[in-house]
């Protein structure tokens, strides 16, 4: 029930961000607001922070949501988005001559807020921060004898309780379609009681996506 009040919240913010620039009237001429949808695929993995040996493969999951472009200048804008993304990694290794592998998919809300930088009218390089909301954590353990699912939901009604990530990317602009790409990291984490702490393993990520904008 929280996760979905907070779900709504978010809508909320975004559509609060829409109507406010919605009243703008200081963007370039020819320039507007644009309203899209767009979804495409996260390749994911983890990283140890303090640099010791640790092996995982990355993994492919969904990503998916809503953007919404504000222009200010000829040149520069701001574009936030809100999407559900999927995250993780996976391992393999050998226990008693037997096989093993291990799947973690972690479900993220995700709001990125960038800079938008356009140097012409088909493309638009984006850097921002992101905070993004863990919802919930699947981890699977397949063996030869058995296969073990751990699933975990989160409490995600605190907003200040969230990753603090820097994404990085490009859209390209063809006419009412966007084709998207990211890179990000996480930093560090909001603990939402005014404390922070670096994640050890930090979630590192590549997403391509498709869009189509109003």
């Amino acid at each position: 029930m929280k996760t979905k009040i907070f779900m709504k919240t978010n809508v909320i913010m975004l559509t609060a961000i829409l109507m406010l620039a919605s009243n703008n009237k200081t963007y370039a001429q020819n320039d507007q607001i644009h309203v899209g949808v767009k979804a495409g695929v996260n390749y994911s993995n983890v990283y140890d922070s303090e640099g010791e040996e640790y092996t995982a493969d990355g993994k492919f999951g969904f990503a998916g949501g809503a953007f919404v472009s504000i222009p200010v200048t000829p040149l520069l804008g701001i574009q936030p988005e809100l999407l559900f993304s999927q995250k993780g990694f996976q391992a393999t290794g050998t226990v008693l001559g037997n096989d093993i592998s291990f799947t973690r998919t972690s479900a993220f809300l995700d709001l990125p807020i960038f800079l938008a930088i356009k140097p012409n009218e088909m493309l638009t390089l984006l850097v921002g921060p992101q905070y993004s909301f863990l919802m919930s954590q699947k981890d699977v353990f397949a063996n030869p004898i058995q296969d073990i699912v751990v699933q975990e939901d989160f409490d995600t009604d605190n907003i200040r309780r969230n990753t603090l990530c820097l994404v990085g990317g490009a859209d390209v602009n063809l006419s009412n379609i966007v084709l998207g790409a990211r890179i990000g990291c996480d930093l560090f984490n909001n603990n939402g009681d005014g404390t922070s702490t670096t994640p050890r393993y930090k979630n590192v990520w590549g997403q391509v996506s498709v869009g189509f904008r109003l």
